[in-house]
């Protein structure tokens, strides 16, 4: 972005030369507000502004109308609608699933002193438009006044206000933020933008996986999915176009266009949203917490469903295993040194050429697939395999795709903007718009599953080839929903053939929820690579995803991307980290299996039985998660909406709501802490702390890990030693009780 002074040009994307035939259509105040079918269409006059920088109306120009909606779904979810270019509302989408308790609410509108007061029949009010004349005290000339406007105020739970930010100006040409407006290109509609008012004080959280501070507030982001590149940058592989806010509430614009969202950024008292598609359409959700808010969100795109039991499990990966001896191998050693552990994936290496995804095993080094899974199986590992949903030029498959329009035939030769993966080594991207690509790409799948594969890992799809032709929509709509239709296929056909509903995915935007699981990406194996995971796993929770994992102890090393060596420490501190999040997967670039760490190997045995007898306290959790708001990594504010220092704590986090989780995140092995109001117990020294104050860096050994429950708390506990999940025989769960006979979970039986 090139700076210019003028807040709206730089937010708005306006050639700064004025050179291009494009203009600036800003809402002026409602000429009819009128009841149709239970909403309220507000027909809204739109003034041509004068290509400058300063803003003045072009009065030669005449006035265009177009039609405001507002609906109401239950007691707490309004939404607003503007559709350019003859976009109407729909119920239907790809991202949207409405449960039950989203039901339209009638509403009715009545003028009154001035004002249009907008309720639904039980008589609460959720929205007023302020017709009245501002008041004022002339006593100057020297500036016009400024144009009409649009005042709304909405109050989506009947109680909180969110207000348009009509008058967000310095003086009438100088405007940061409009209430609504649309620019136009070539005579045709092109963006637009919608503004909320926000205080001095408001805090923000979600928009996808964020690899930023807690409180997003003084941020822009640009809503386009692609490969981050590390967890440590602006970029990000999973954008969701959902926000939180500290006022209790949250905004979800449903498109699946890239948009731009500033969350007090650009101007401190607006949140600013722009589409890069003719239309405004956001579901304003209110709440007495985030997990109300969270789950309106879900009851408008859709709860994630529960992964199954072996998934909770130990994962064991490197990028990667090329031979079924070597993974026999892997596995053997796992259980003859009974390390736990439920499920092998295999990486880009399965294949005829590393790299070259063909869906099917190199004939030579895994000569009986089949046989070499089900063997695996009887031992009490599922198999993962890893793939992408591009073609490549010298795969198996491509004649056949590019025949029967299975990828998107490209138009020209470009260059790529993310990873070289998506476009150029790849001939073309699966065209999951066409019903027939699906189905063919599900086929391919089918024939893995049916071999007894159990997880599908659905690698990138951040990415798409811009320079081609999908059947259902343009690549500028499909690039962020492309996640969803790719994960969805995916898991659709893993449910059909195995029982179990999982994927392991990396891209993800609106309505991804439904399809577990999700990893963090290509983090590096460094404090600040754990760091940045977590901090995206925050903000990913707060955007309505329950369950979100991470490479342990990161993706890739430094500096040498493949062949660096993983400090001890990380990989230990990370495997607690690892212990105490949804699923919990080791990968990378190089060695990841403990015995390659011979001076922590039993120290993470340790965790990995513990992780183990956490199983159903995870299970309890989860099951939670898929009927409610509730997530299993959760932000700190998740618990203590009213303490203002949680808005600013990114390195901690609740594991399910019993446990406080603070990750060492450096070799001097201390840290601060931070405890909310009340009393909490240590879990593995039995020390009782009194909340509502910082524990100044504290030192931690490296047998422990900050983790605190509430006394009184029960956690579900599996008291035996297994080597995966089909070991276990669940009735055996004991009830942890955190009272004053206990004394810190290394103390407890399964470990001695």
């Amino acid at each position: 972005m090139k700076p210019t002074n003028y807040h709206l040009f730089d937010f708005l994307d306006f050639d700064l030369d004025l050179s291009k035939n494009e203009s600036l259509w800003k809402a002026c105040a409602p000429s009819s507000v009128e009841e149709k079918d239970g909403d309220i269409h507000i027909t809204v006059p739109f003034q041509k502004q004068i290509l400058s920088n300063d803003m003045a109306a072009d009065t030669t120009a005449p006035r265009e109308n177009h039609t405001l909606i507002l609906r109401q779904y239950g007691p707490k979810i309004t939404r607003v609608f503007m559709g350019f270019e003859e976009l109407d509302m729909s119920d239907e989408s790809e991202m949207l699933i409405l449960t039950e308790r989203v039901k339209k609410m009638p509403l009715k509108s009545v003028l009154k002193d001035g004002e249009w007061i907008i309720s639904t029949a039980d008589g609460i009010t959720r929205a007023v438009i302020n017709m009245r004349e501002p008041l004022l005290d002339r006593w100057s000339t020297l500036l016009p006044d400024p144009q009409e406007t649009i005042d709304l105020r909405l109050y989506p739970d009947g109680k909180r206000e969110i207000k348009l930010a009509a008058y967000d100006h310095f003086s009438p040409p100088r405007y940061d933020a409009l209430p609504i407006a649309y620019c136009k290109m070539d005579s045709g509609n092109e963006r637009a933008t919608l503004s909320f008012e926000c205080t001095h004080d408001e805090c923000f959280g979600g928009t996808g996986e964020r690899f930023a501070k807690m409180d997003l507030s003084g941020r822009t982001f640009f809503l386009k999915n692609q490969d981050g590149q590390g967890v440590n940058n602006v970029r990000t592989y999973k954008n969701i176009p959902f926000y939180v806010s500290s006022r209790l509430y949250g905004t979800f614009y449903h498109t699946t266009s890239h948009c731009k969202l500033s969350l007090a950024g650009h101007s401190t008292r607006s949140v600013q949203f722009m589409s890069y598609q003719p239309l405004i359409d956001a579901f304003l959700i209110g709440g007495d917490s985030f997990e109300e808010i969270i789950r309106g969100y879900r009851d408008l795109t859709g709860y994630p469903s529960m992964p199954p039991l072996w998934s909770f499990g130990i994962w064991m990966s490197r990028m990667t295993y090329f031979s079924a001896d070597e993974v026999n191998g892997i596995c053997d050693r796992l259980r003859e040194e009974h390390y736990p552990c439920d499920v092998i994936h295999m990486d880009t290496g399965w294949f005829r050429t590393d790299w070259l995804c063909e869906w099917k095993f190199n004939e030579e080094r895994f000569p009986d697939p089949e046989g070499f899974i089900h063997s695996l199986k009887d031992r009490g590992f599922r198999v993962s395999l890893w793939q992408l949903p591009y073609v490549a030029k010298d795969a198996a498959q491509i004649d056949e795709a590019v025949a029967n329009d299975y990828i998107a035939p490209i138009t020209k030769i470009q260059e790529s903007e993310g990873s070289n993966f998506s476009a150029l080594d790849y001939a073309g991207t699966i065209d999951f718009t066409y019903p027939a690509a699906t189905e063919w790409y599900k086929g391919l799948l089918k024939n893995l599953l049916d071999m007894g594969v159990a997880c599908i890992k659905t690698d990138f799809g951040e990415n798409i080839h811009m320079d081609a032709m999908y059947k259902g929509m343009s690549p500028e709509l499909l690039n962020n929903l492309y996640a969803l239709l790719y994960q969805k296929a995916a898991y659709e056909i893993t449910k059909d053939v195995t029982g179990d509903g999982i994927v392991w995915a990396r891209a993800a935007w609106a309505g991804c929820q439904r399809y577990p699981l999700h990893w963090g990406g290509d983090s590096c194996s460094s404090w600040d690579g754990l760091a940045g995971s977590l901090k995206g796993g925050l903000h990913f929770g707060l955007s309505g995803f329950a369950f979100w994992s991470h490479d342990v102890p990161g993706f890739h090393t430094l500096p040498n991307f493949m062949n660096s060596v993983v400090s001890d420490d990380v990989y230990l501190r990370w495997t607690q980290f690892g212990v105490f999040s949804s699923h919990m997967r080791y990968h990378g670039t190089n060695k990841r299996e403990p015995w390659h760490y011979p001076t922590i190997a039993q120290s993470v045995k340790k965790w990995w039985k513990l992780r183990y007898a956490l199983i159903p306290y995870i299970l309890q959790e989860s099951r939670k998660a898929t009927e409610s708001g509730s997530t299993i990594v959760q932000a700190m504010i998740f618990h203590n909406a009213d303490d203002p220092t949680c808005y600013h704590i990114d390195d901690q986090y609740y594991f399910g709501d019993s446990f406080l989780v603070a990750p060492v995140m450096n070799s001097e092995n201390r840290r601060d802490i931070y405890l909310p109001e009340g009393e909490w117990v240590d879990f593995f020294t039995a020390e009782k702390v009194t909340g509502g104050r910082w524990l100044k860096n504290k030192d931690v050994t490296m047998e422990n890990m900050p983790v605190y429950v509430r006394p009184g708390s029960i956690i579900p506990f599996y008291p035996e030693p297994v080597d995966c999940t089909d070991d276990m025989d669940l009735s055996k769960t004991i009830n942890l009780t955190i009272d004053d006979s206990f004394r810190g979970i290394w103390n407890e039986k399964l470990f001695n």
